[in-house]
């Protein structure tokens, strides 16, 4: 499509932002612009993540979506992709959330890592993760799409931040070497269970997260330190719905959970 920052890039940045903060979606950004590029995807996520910096944001981390086969399947997509997440996005264990702050949410759970040391090396590997992997956390990302009755090819998905809208973490582990391949995972809400090792994202989340690096790399970037990163779902995204309490109960990570508040409850508030 365009190559380089343009106008269309901030037009199309300025929808999502307001779709999101107006909870109103948009029809989708690849039907419209039938040529629109990754390049183009992540010139509009760069614009909107400028947009939430000016509005007070303070950068967090990274999440990587699409990196298991479930999630792939389920969105109908084949590579990985990423978007940022910011302070206001990260929430502590055990949050209460209020449906009138999505549009059409789902939940997925996660494990998070917490980056000691810059990594921006295009040649990283999961090894190279591991040595400066600080934390761990039981991690639930609620995804919310901007984009009309999530019909969304790879590029809209990228572009409206990889439909990332928040995440909540349990409590923090140290590395100590475990084997996060081996990690299982039980998710749970309602009757709805689903289960899952962390072999499930890309063979080892480590490798996840080395993927990210390298393409960040691509773009003259990385993870600094500091930085809190999810790995990618285990399992499929579930539908996350007024009234629902969703849980991620992992084998040696702990676990978390979150519930979605009902209308009427915050009606008599």
């Amino acid at each position: 499509m365009l190559h380089g920052p343009h106008a269309v890039h901030e037009q199309i940045a300025g929808e999502l932002w307001n779709a999101k903060n107006e909870r109103k979606p948009i029809p989708p950004i690849s039907a419209r612009y039938p040529d629109f590029t990754a390049q183009d995807a992540y010139i509009v996520q760069r614009e909107l993540r400028a947009l939430e910096h000016k509005d007070g944001a303070v950068h967090a981390g990274y999440k990587i979506g699409a990196t298991s086969v479930a999630i792939q399947e389920m969105f109908g997509v084949d590579e990985p992709d990423f978007g940022f997440l910011t302070e206001g996005m990260l929430l502590a264990d055990g949050a209460s959330l209020d449906p009138e702050r999505f549009i059409s949410p789902k939940v997925e759970g996660e494990i998070a890592f917490r980056i000691g040391a810059d990594l921006s090396d295009p040649r990283t590997t999961a090894a190279d993760v591991l040595a400066v992997t600080t934390e761990l956390f039981p991690a639930l990302e609620v995804l919310d799409s901007r984009i009309e009755n999530w019909d969304i090819a790879w590029v809209d998905t990228v572009a409206d931040n990889a439909s990332s809208a928040m995440a909540v973490l349990g409590k923090g582990v140290p590395f100590d070497g475990r084997d996060l391949a081996a990690e299982t995972m039980v998710f749970e809400s309602g009757e709805s269970v689903l289960t899952a090792n962390g072999s499930a994202v890309m063979g080892h989340p480590a490798e996840s997260v080395a993927c990210l690096v390298r393409i960040l790399a691509s773009f003259g970037a990385g993870i600094g330190a500091g930085d809190v990163v999810l790995a990618g779902s285990l399992a499929a995204a579930i539908d996350l719905e007024a009234g629902a309490t969703v849980r991620a109960s992992f084998g040696s990570l702990g676990s978390v959970s979150l519930s979605m508040r009902n209308i009427c409850e915050i009606e008599r508030r």
